[in-house]
């Protein structure tokens, strides 16, 4: 054990490690957050389309289920066919899991729409609010509490999957994967498995603290019993 420290003390000392540490992680942080911003987009306007028209939905429901299904790394080489990149091309990485991302929000998008109070849509609509109007500045709103869960979710699955882009070349953590095991040299690995999950744990904590942002009134509510409490 004192071996395996004595290595990966050597390893993060030099300066030419740490520099490549700082490189993979930042491509790592770049193509997963990406694709998280696209899918998010793309699924909250499925979601809306779903919502408003049954039929859309059920179309909606299976075809995220059959996406979700295709293996990450059978999509990262068939897209290059499909959108003309090489191979090699980060683009392809960010258009796959944009897809993957939309496939697994498109559910909780609709769920979460599903929670918006029925009487809060009618009082909206009375007031003059029209359908884009309405689903942006009222439904959307009341609906971050259901969906930032599937959004955690969504940025966990893009954090791990970032790293099966390096089989086929391009870059993030899981180049330190593939180089510790094709040198059978574990200290990359060990780093490589750290800071993905330190990553995953900063990006979550990072959309808790964006959900309390956004919904305010749920800090209020929650405070409002707390209150009443103290003033009996």
């Amino acid at each position: 054990m004192g071996g395996f420290f004595a290595e990966l003390g050597r390893y993060l000392g030099s300066a030419n490690n740490r520099a490549q540490l700082l490189g993979d992680l930042l491509d790592h942080i770049y193509l997963s957050l990406v694709p998280l911003v696209l899918g998010i987009v793309v699924a909250i306007a499925a979601g809306w389309l779903g919502h408003r028209y049954q039929r859309v939905r059920s179309v909606l429901l299976v075809l995220s289920n059959l996406l979700y299904t295709i293996p990450s790394l059978a999509l990262f080489v068939v897209i290059p066919g499909l959108i003309g990149t090489r191979i090699l091309n980060s683009v392809n990485v960010i258009v796959a899991l944009t897809i993957y991302t939309a496939a697994l929000l498109v559910r909780p998008v609709l769920d979460a729409l599903d929670a918006v109070p029925p009487h809060v849509i009618a009082a909206a609509t009375a007031i003059g609010y029209r359908a884009p109007r309405r689903f942006l500045g009222v439904e959307l709103p009341l609906s971050v509490p259901v969906l930032a869960a599937g959004v955690r979710v969504a940025s966990v699955s893009n954090i791990s999957l970032v790293s099966v882009g390096a089989l086929i070349g391009t870059g993030g953590l899981g180049v330190l994967f593939t180089d510790g095991f094709q040198r059978e040299y574990f200290s990359p690995i060990v780093v490589g498995i750290v800071l993905t999950l330190l990553l995953a744990l900063v990006v979550d904590l990072v959309l808790v603290l964006l959900r309390n942002v956004l919904t305010p009134w749920e800090r209020a509510g929650k405070a409002a019993p707390v209150l009443e409490g103290a003033a009996a």
